[in-house]
């Protein structure tokens, strides 16, 4: 669906608030999430077929997650749609969203997304992608359920602990493909779309550290270690590929401000990327040109200006005060949510579908 936003300017918006998601855009993205997550086509399903009898609908095989085109970014979208509810409680679709999400997040349903997971030759479905969401769905439903509940009719907390409650069988499942995989992934995976090792991490480490899950936690910083923190010299000049929705490069960065103390982030930095205190290259600062909004690999790139720059504020924000590289990066940041903020609406679901994900990552998470 197209939405008028015609009167409403993200860049201008940005640049007076840089850090701050209103009320009006909250409202946009929360259209955009329901428009999608009970639309069962188009349906992009990454489905392995182990017999005959695997020949079912997207919503017979997720009948929690079978909207918005793919599993992950139905995911993506409950999302956005808990966190947003749980910032605006006085968003003017409230009532909808609490019944979508209701109508959607059943017990019964994320039982049987659990079983799916559990059935023969699955190992590998939405790694390590749609894992991160999923334990970033169930991260803001503990962060959520921890609260004091309130005294109204709709107690948001208490509804809170339920969903989450109903979502630990599937959270078990992806933790515990997380403990199976990552002693058996000896290279990294460094790619720009859902494969990407350095992400799968920097959620599931957000998750972990949000619900005390030690081991987990211990298990991923281990391997964010062993795989990137002798990296140098990134080869930033081969970026973007035509249908990134991350920079493998500032992904592997932004995950290596969680694991590093800030003294040897620094210097991780300087190795990793040398020219950054000069602002090169260039062209990983720069935002990147979107020729077609209605391709569905095209289109990745309005993701990847905004991923861009949760990643270019967040290392950033880890670097000391007086760093060189401080100032050129935040400066690029902000550009790079310009651009994509400004596309995140585009009246085409191959990007409305998922781009407000994109966005709410940006102004609410990377804006703390």
């Amino acid at each position: 669906m197209k939405l008028d936003v015609s009167h409403f300017d993200y860049a201008k918006i940005m640049l007076e608030n840089p850090d701050f998601l209103t009320l009006a855009q909250a409202e946009r993205f929360t259209t955009l999430a329901l428009a999608g997550i009970q639309r069962e086509y188009p349906n992009h399903p990454g489905h392995l077929l182990n017999g005959p009898d695997d020949l079912r609908t997207p919503r017979e095989l997720h009948p929690a997650f079978y909207g918005c085109l793919d599993w992950h970014s139905a995911v993506h979208s409950h999302w956005l749609l808990v966190r947003l509810l749980r910032l605006f409680p006085e968003l003017p679709q409230a009532t909808a969203v609490r019944a979508a999400l209701d109508e959607n997040l059943t017990a019964v349903n994320l039982q049987a997304e659990a079983d799916y997971f559990l059935q023969p030759n699955r190992q590998s479905f939405e790694r390590p992608y749609g894992w991160g969401w999923l334990l970033q769905l169930a991260a803001e439903l503990h962060d959520w359920a921890g609260a004091e509940a309130g005294d109204a009719a709709w107690a948001p907390q208490v509804w809170a602990r339920q969903v989450s409650s109903y979502l630990q069988p599937l959270v078990a499942v992806i933790v515990g493909r997380y403990h199976a995989f990552l002693p058996q992934l000896t290279y990294p995976i460094r790619v720009g779309t859902h494969a990407n090792t350095a992400f799968g991490l920097a959620l599931a480490l957000d998750y972990a550290r949000t619900v005390g899950a030690e081991p987990l936690a211990a298990l991923l910083i281990k391997h964010s270690r062993a795989y990137f923190s002798q990296d140098v010299a990134y080869p930033a000049q081969w970026e973007p590929n035509g249908h990134d929705f991350f920079s493998p490069g500032l992904i592997e960065a932004d995950l290596m401000t969680r694991i590093l103390p800030p003294a040897q982030f620094s210097g991780w930095l300087a190795r990793f990327l040398p020219g950054i205190s000069q602002g090169q290259p260039a062209n990983l600062l720069t935002p990147v040109t979107v020729s077609n909004r209605r391709d569905p690999q095209i289109v990745h790139l309005d993701g990847l200006n905004l991923s861009r720059a949760w990643c270019l504020r967040r290392i950033a924000a880890a670097l000391p005060d007086a760093e060189p590289a401080r100032a050129s990066l935040q400066a690029a940041a902000g550009q790079h949510a310009q651009a994509g903020l400004a596309h995140v609406s585009s009246g085409d679901y191959m990007g409305e579908h998922w781009l407000a994900s994109f966005a709410v990552y940006l102004l609410t998470v990377t804006a703390i």
